[in-house]
């Protein structure tokens, strides 16, 4: 008997990719993987296939159909987790080389089961699975049905059927716009999500696992292996407490041996923010042990915040940083130079607003501690060269390290990447849209490209992580009312 056997009578495609996900994680933990995410790929198509509360987003890639608002905040987020732990472990499975274990395969079927058990509880429209049925691991085979799969024989699979999901999608959509039976279809699920989400749901959605699992998976995916006993619950001392010490969930260690971060893991159904006095007092001890403040993150496994507490107050973020980007972090609280001493280049702005426009913007950042400005210009006032030259202050003062240009049309990349190109030829400008795997200082794309390459990683780590990018400025939002405008925002705590 499956574990999933509950989806076999209304979702048998799903039900037959789960079971081979089931069968398959001990014996050969990368198809495991890779037919977990198929599942979940299925159960999200069905899911913006027939739920008309949701809205297609402006991709149909798994990644942009789980981050679009709608299904968020339809499925929860402990069955976002579940998802994205799901999906970036089939993406682990597919594009890269390295070892996936057999409990690496077991999780993405756990946490799967989660996914679909909601799936049957909120939609199903015949029997029901009951709140009290629990995911059984002794169902896992020990024996592989089919041969051990190779990783190009995965990325071959997985190209057949992306073109075949492609040919799904478009039906989709071309049904949405006209065929009444789905949307009777859809009026009837309506019904039976309505009553079904009137009962109170009491599954043990295991959130505890998936939280631990998730913040381990977003460590390594930003380059942490946690291989180390000191990586993981680190004994401080000088805790105010009866023992007089204190655990440290996780600490992220420099080749210096010193503390450069580290990571608070609170109860996913706590406020990540719970988590913070007590993430404060660890790198009082930490400092106080090795000399160095590590910079701080605090995580419910949902919500993750980072306090570089020297400089700027706490922030959510996306993420952990990886190594490099945490000691540029803590280099900088001394090496930064002062923004309004430093002189502005009169080769690359010449006009007075030009100047005066800069000066407010690093008044904001210095003094103000802001991270966000909008910069508003009148067509032909030099808003691209503004904005080099401030990029070119903030490099030569040590603020930032790279920045990423944001245009709506290729001609805007075009025209970003020719002005860098003589006005600040020093920062490698780059164009993401034609040189996707060049490296620089600046990056310059439309919102599409960039998107498709937020996801890509390189031997299980992100090319383009939470901490990439210092400065992030996106030229006209044309959807807005704001016209002739740059938006700057700093990713970094500069």
């Amino acid at each position: 008997m499956s574990n999933f056997a509950f989806l076999q009578a209304e979702w048998p495609e799903i039900f037959d990719s789960a079971s081979r996900a089931e069968a398959l994680a001990i014996p050969d933990a990368r198809t495991s993987c890779f037919y977990a995410r198929r599942a979940l790929e299925l159960t999200v198509h069905w899911l913006y296939e027939h739920d008309g509360a949701l809205r297609l987003p402006y991709q149909d890639t798994l990644s942009a159909l789980l981050y679009e608002p709608t299904f968020k905040n339809t499925v929860g987020a402990a069955i976002h987790a579940k998802a994205r732990v799901v999906k970036d472990l089939g993406n682990r499975a597919i594009h890269t080389s390295k070892l996936i274990s057999p409990y690496d395969a077991q999780v993405a079927v756990r946490e799967f089961f989660h996914v679909a058990f909601w799936l049957a509880r909120n939609y199903a429209r015949k029997t029901k699975p009951t709140d009290g049925i629990a995911f059984d691991p002794s169902q896992f085979p020990k024996t592989s049905p089919i041969p051990k799969q190779t990783l190009s024989q995965l990325q071959q699979l997985s190209t057949q059927l992306a073109e075949k999901d492609a040919k799904l999608l478009q039906l989709a959509t071309d049904k949405i716009a006209v065929d009444e039976e789905l949307k009777r279809l859809r009026a009837e699920i309506a019904e039976v999500k309505k009553a079904n989400e009137v009962r109170p749901d009491e599954h043990n959605y295991s959130e505890a696992e998936t939280r631990d699992y998730f913040i381990d998976l977003l460590l390594k995916e930003a380059g942490w292996a946690l291989d180390k006993p000191q990586d993981r619950e680190f004994r401080v001392t000088g805790m105010p407490n009866e023992k007089d010490e204190g655990f440290v969930d996780y600490v992220l260690w420099g080749d210096n041996g010193k503390p450069l971060g580290l990571v608070e893991a609170k109860r996913t159904k706590r406020d990540a923010r719970v988590g913070q006095q007590q993430a404060k007092l660890y790198a009082d001890c930490l400092e106080k042990q090795f000399g160095q403040r590590p910079v701080i993150f605090y995580s419910n496994g949902y919500e993750h915040w980072i306090w570089d507490d020297l400089n700027h107050p706490p922030r959510p973020v996306q993420g952990f940083y990886k190594k490099g980007e945490l000691e540029l972090l803590i280099q900088r609280r001394e090496t930064r130079l002062p923004l309004a001493s430093a002189d502005l280049d009169g080769k690359i702005i010449e006009r007075y607003y030009q100047s005066r426009a800069i000066r407010r913007i690093a008044e904001a950042f210095e003094k103000d501690n802001d991270r966000k400005a909008l910069l508003v210009m009148a067509t032909g006032a030099g808003k691209t060269r503004t904005v080099i030259a401030l990029s070119d202050l903030l490099m030569r003062c040590n603020w930032v390290k790279r920045v990423l240009f944001l245009a709506d049309r290729v001609a805007l990349v075009n025209q970003a990447v020719n002005a860098f190109k003589k006005f600040l030829p020093a920062s490698s400008p780059v164009n993401l849209v034609t040189e996707k795997d060049t490296e620089g200082r600046v990056y310059v794309s439309t919102y599409p490209t960039m998107m498709g390459l937020i996801d890509e990683s390189v031997e299980d780590q992100r090319r383009f992580g939470v901490g990439h990018f210092d400065l992030v400025i996106i030229d006209e939002a044309h959807s807005s009312p704001w016209r002739n405008c740059f938006f700057l925002s700093a990713e970094t705590d500069i």
